[in-house]
């Protein structure tokens, strides 16, 4: 009779496995994430339910289901990091709050969350002075304003493009989204942050990086990047930045 060991292997993912709790709304981040995703590494999804309306109010409601759509990943607790997928979420949240439940719906991961990412990307490329472009409502982008000073970083300039519809987000064209960044930089700005994991950011990070001869990070850029080194995941990647290129 075949023991254990001839039957079973390490899976499909011997590596890590990681979760990411998106939006209802979210069509961007998976195809980000499985673009950035190494051999051996799982990457699963979940969604909490949310309108297609970005404001301080909606997402706000969202965060007590969070615990929730957490449980729903590897219930057989082999999850290595829990991720929630939003950028403004987070940061209305607060990360304290976000970590809280993602542990009680996956209390063996490393919970984390996109502005998390966002922030040790900034403290591993070892910038302070950012511009930071968004899509969003102004009320948005003041809260964010405040939550990053509060974290030790000097907003040089945040502009948003006053959307509020998830859905509208996603049809923002790249080729604008560089133009739009590269015109909150300057010669006082050490990095350009382009915020909104719906934003299709990753695919011109690194031309936009050449071109303004400084640090460039997006969303889902950092996030993937922060949860592959909490699973302790170290490889890197040509063409989506000096973050993925050196650390």
């Amino acid at each position: 009779m075949a023991g254990v060991d001839d039957i079973f292997d390490g899976g499909a993912h011997p590596r890590a496995k990681i979760g990411f709790v998106l939006l209802a709304t979210e069509q961007t981040i998976e195809d980000d994430a499985m673009r950035l995703c190494p051999e051996g590494v799982g990457m699963h999804f979940t969604r909490v339910s949310n309108p297609d309306s970005i404001t301080l109010d909606s997402l706000t409601d969202l965060v007590g289901d969070l615990s929730r759509a957490a449980s729903t990943l590897l219930p057989d607790g082999s999850l290595d990091v829990i991720c929630y997928g939003c950028t403004s979420g987070s940061l209305v949240a607060g990360e304290d709050r976000v970590f809280t439940e993602l542990n009680r719906g996956a209390p063996g991961a490393v919970a984390t969350s996109l502005i998390t990412g966002v922030i040790a990307a900034m403290q591993a490329l070892d910038v302070r002075r950012i511009a930071v472009a968004t899509p969003y409502l102004d009320e948005i982008n003041n809260m964010e304003r405040v939550y990053l000073e509060d974290r030790g970083f000097d907003v040089v300039r945040i502009e948003g493009l006053q959307l509020e519809k998830d859905s509208d987000m996603i049809r923002v064209r790249p080729d604008f989204i560089a133009e739009f960044a590269a015109s909150l930089d300057g010669p006082e700005v050490d990095a350009v942050f382009i915020s909104c994991g719906a934003l299709r950011s990753l695919g011109i990070v690194g031309g936009l990086e050449q071109r303004l001869g400084k640090p460039v990070i997006c969303s889902n850029q950092a996030m993937i990047w922060d949860c592959l080194r909490k699973a302790g995941i170290k490889d890197r990647l040509e063409g989506f930045g000096r973050l993925w290129r050196e650390f």
